[in-house]
Formats: structure tokens, C-alpha cells, sequence
């Protein structure tokens, strides 16, 4: 029987005090999980110029100068969970919707116009307001005008993955939010999500399932950063060893406050964050790295050149919240509200390529 990555957790991690030969490591073209935890570590930080040169590089070798533009589309905000630091918290007293067929048809059309081809949807965690069937059909719909559909949704079981694939989803985007177990029973309260080895074990589900993409992270600020880093890289890794045919991805969210938010977790600085992309970068040189609106535009703009493949763009985290009529709260407060257009400027001014469609399914 194959080892599942929750037992993998559970292996040792290297040594941490042993002294760190950071320039030694950048001659590396694979690194160990000791050369990723150095990376990670203090000792890091006078080389992070050295280490932005060569994210750089590995990321044009093996991405080229393009960035990816999505968009999301909640389709509800119901959710059944209790989550500390989620603006949909079932607890928090917010508008509550699940968009009709109609209003998804409006907010497609919306998207759409701004040339985007690539669609994350995303719904609360509950399966009486947001079902299966419910994100079958609106998949239905959408794979008529899109080119590519991922889900972030709740976690479900390997045949319920093979129904979405089949219905036309391509990809999953799926945080553990942090791989701290006791914090994470800490942080959720009540409700399905409290299963964190179901969680954990949601993204092999998904590459079991015949999904051409799978997408995980962390949400920075919840746990300490750099072990969270750590098993983010070790758990991707894992991922493309044992499913090299998927594409495996990371997304670094970082915790942003918003009305209703109960832990606030710690603050994650700037420079913390691009050195741990950029050490992801160095480890995983063939994984996608996506960065959302929850950043800022100026360091956005900062980021390109440094490992990001992906970038959201035009994005909404209000359900209704691309025009289809009434709004709700959006699950966070979006930092770069800049339009698709400005995005490919900033992007070209870079001198980068912002690419629209990248996937077509057959």
C-alpha cells in the first residue's frame, strides 16, 4: 500500500542548527528538504539577492516570460464551518447567497468580457447550499464559455473528483491552511472542516481522480512561517513524485484582517514572503506559483521575475460581485482592485507576457 503524505509528516525533519551553507546550496540544481529548510532559515536572508537571480532563472527555463491571468467566481458563501479567521465563518452575521443560474450567466458574461479564460469557482463548505449537482450544473454552463475551470470548494471524495472532471473541470485548489495539527483543531471549531487528515489528503484525491491540476498552500499567519513553508514544499514535492502526470501548483495567501475575524494570527512582512517563494521556487523549479489580490499591486509588480506564474486578476470575492445584482461581503478585503488590462500593462512593462488561455481541453 502506498505511504499517504500524512504519514510522511510524521518522518524527521532535517536538522536545523547545523550551520547553513546558503552559496553552496545556490550551485545546487536539486536541493534537499536540508537545503529547502536552510533556505527557509535566518541564515537566508544576507543571500536573498543571489537567491532572486536564480528563481529567475529557473522560472524563464522553465515557464518562459509569461504569467497566467484567472479569475474567481464564488458561487455561495454559505458555509456550515466555524473558522476562526474566515470571513465566512457560519457564525458571522453577513449576507448569505448562492447564485442562480441566471446570475451566474451574468457573472460569466462579465468575466468573460474582460478576456479572461481561465475560471476558479469557489463556494462556503456546505453541501445543502452549494451540492454537487448545484456545481455540475453551473459547470455545465461555464465550460461552453471557458476554456479552463477549477474548483476551490470543499474537500470531497476521489469518485466525487472523477464526476466533476468528467462534467469539465480541470483543475483543484485546495489549502490546508496550516499543517500545524493542533493549531488547525484550534482554529476550527465545529463543522466538516474540522477533519484535517480528510482535508490533507483532498488533494491526492483529486490527482487520483484524473484532474489535469492541483493547487495547494498555506494561509501565512496562521502557524509559524517557516515550518509551514516546509511541509507546503514537502507536501508538493510529494505530490509530483507520485502523480507526475498532474500538474502541481502553489498558492501563498497571506492572512489578511477583515471584519468578523476572530484570530488574527501574526503579521507576515513583505520580506519574509519573497524569501519563502523564493526558496519554494528553488525547490520546486517546475511548479506553478500563483499570487492573488490579496497582495497589493506595487508588490505584485515586485514579485514578477521572482517564480510567479500566475497571477488573479479583475477579481471579485463577493458572491454576486462581478454585477449579477445584490452583493454580499467578500470572503477577504481584495488589495489590488486594478482591471485585467492594467494587469497585462504592469505585466508587459516588466517585460513579460500575460497569457489569457493556456489549455484547451480537447
Amino acid at each position: 500500500m502506498k505511504t499517504s503524505f500524512y504519514e510522511v509528516m510524521t518522518r524527521a525533519v532535517p536538522e536545523e542548527g547545523r550551520p547553513c551553507d546558503i552559496p553552496g546550496v545556490l550551485e545546487k540544481e536539486t536541493l534537499s528538504e536540508a537545503d529547502f529548510l536552510s533556505l527557509l532559515s535566518e541564515s537566508a536572508l544576507p543571500f536573498l539577492e543571489s537567491m532572486a537571480q536564480k528563481a529567475r532563472e529557473l522560472t524563464i527555463r522553465h515557464f518562459g516570460r509569461v504569467i497566467s491571468l484567472y479569475a474567481p467566481l464564488y458561487l455561495s458563501n454559505y458555509c456550515d464551518n466555524e473558522c476562526l479567521y474566515c470571513g465566512f465563518n457560519r457564525k458571522n452575521m453577513i449576507r448569505r447567497k448562492t447564485l442562480s443560474l441566471e446570475e451566474l450567466k451574468r457573472e460569466a458574461g462579465q468575466i468573460r468580457g474582460m478576456g479572461i479564460q481561465h475560471l476558479l469557482l469557489l463556494t462556503g463548505d456546505s453541501r445543502s447550499h452549494s451540492p454537487l449537482s448545484y456545481i455540475q450544473e453551473c459547470v455545465g454552463f461555464l465550460k461552453t464559455i471557458f476554456s479552463s475551470i477549477s474548483v476551490e470548494i470543499y474537500p470531497l471524495e476521489t469518485e466525487e473528483y472523477r464526476q466533476l472532471a468528467a462534467c469539465g473541470v480541470d483543475g483543484l485548489t485546495l489549502y490546508q491552511e496550516t499543517y500545524d495539527e493542533k493549531l488547525y483543531a484550534a482554529l476550527h471549531v465545529s463543522g466538516p472542516k474540522r477533519d484535517y487528515r480528510f482535508r490533507l489528503e483532498g488533494p491526492e484525491r483529486g490527482c487520483r481522480a484524473g484532474l489535469r491540476q492541483v493547487n495547494i498552500g498555506a494561509l501565512l499567519g496562521l502557524g509559524d512561517l517557516r515550518r509551514e513553508i516546509f511541509f507546503l514544499g514537502r507536501h508538493a514535492r510529494w505530490l509530483q513524485h507520485c502523480y507526475p502526470d498532474v500538474e502541481t501548483g502553489i498558492s501563498l495567501p497571506r492572512l489578511k484582517r477583515h471584519e468578523g475575524i476572530v484570530f488574527e494570527g501574526r503579521t507576515v512582512s513583505d520580506r519574509e514572503f519573497v524569501q519563502m517563494m523564493l526558496a519554494l521556487r528553488l525547490f520546486l523549479p517546475q511548479g506553478p506559483l500563483a499570487i492573488s489580490t490579496r497582495e497589493p499591486y506595487d508588490f505584485r509588480r515586485r514579485l514578477i521575475g521572482l517564480g510567479v506564474t500566475r497571477m488573479s486578476a479583475g477579481s471579485s470575492t463577493q458572491v454576486g460581485g462581478y454585477g449579477s445584482g445584490e452583493k454580499t461581503e467578500g470572503q477577504f478585503e481584495i488589495q489590488d482592485k486594478s482591471s485585467v488590462e492594467d494587469i497585462k500593462r504592469m505585466i508587459a512593462e516588466k517585460g513579460y507576457q500575460a497569457v489569457l488561455k493556456d489549455w484547451q481541453p480537447l
